[in-house]
């Protein structure tokens, strides 16, 4: 049975790589923070009686399901409801114009940068933007294995897949990531 300190102390080491790895797959800081809080809640609760070894690939598995509810819920919501009050202009007289909108939006987004610093945080960007185009299940075993630095047999149990599967997965998602960067100008 884990301790407190055992639980708090492997809450606190995987919390910024948990929070990374949300991000890359939902995209969203905000969803992204409460998926990464509702699986460490979930740990917490019910499996707080667990040998502090197993503590790391519960919470994988516990993250990975949370992340797949998070889009579920996201896709109903989605199906059901429409926004349009992100469509409002702030002011009574004035129309909204939605490619106005886009366009402001694009240029907040920009990063002003020393020359010598551009090309890299381009490429990084463009590395970021190549692995959130991943299919959900390769990104998954791709960000397991590589920036989870879990072995295959852990990836499969966190993914709840064979370790063919996960191979598999991490296999097209380097080839994948390869071609798309290789045409990019960044070698690897």
């Amino acid at each position: 049975m884990a301790t407190d300190k055992e639980l708090s102390d492997f809450l606190q080491s995987v919390e910024k790589r948990a929070f990374k790895r949300s991000v890359y797959h939902v995209r969203d800081d905000e969803a992204a923070l409460d998926i990464v809080q509702d699986s460490m809640m979930k740990l917490a609760e019910h499996y707080s009686d667990k040998p502090a070894n197993e503590l790391p690939m519960l919470f994988q598995r516990i993250l990975s399901n949370t992340t797949l509810d998070w889009f579920r819920r996201n896709k109903t919501k989605k199906a059901l409801f429409s926004n349009f009050s992100d469509f409002e202009s702030g002011s009574d007289n004035d129309e909204f114009d939605i490619l106005e909108s886009l366009t402001q939006s694009d240029n907040n987004h920009k990063v002003q940068s020393a020359e010598e610093n551009y090309a890299s945080v381009e490429n990084f960007h463009d590395i970021e933007d190549e692995v959130q185009k991943l299919p959900t299940r390769q990104r998954e075993a791709f960000l397991l294995r590589y920036w989870e630095d879990l072995d295959v047999a852990e990836t499969a149990a966190a993914m709840g897949c064979s370790e063919g599967s996960v191979k598999t997965h991490c296999s097209r998602a380097i080839q994948s990531l390869h071609k798309a960067l290789s045409a990019k100008g960044i070698k690897p």
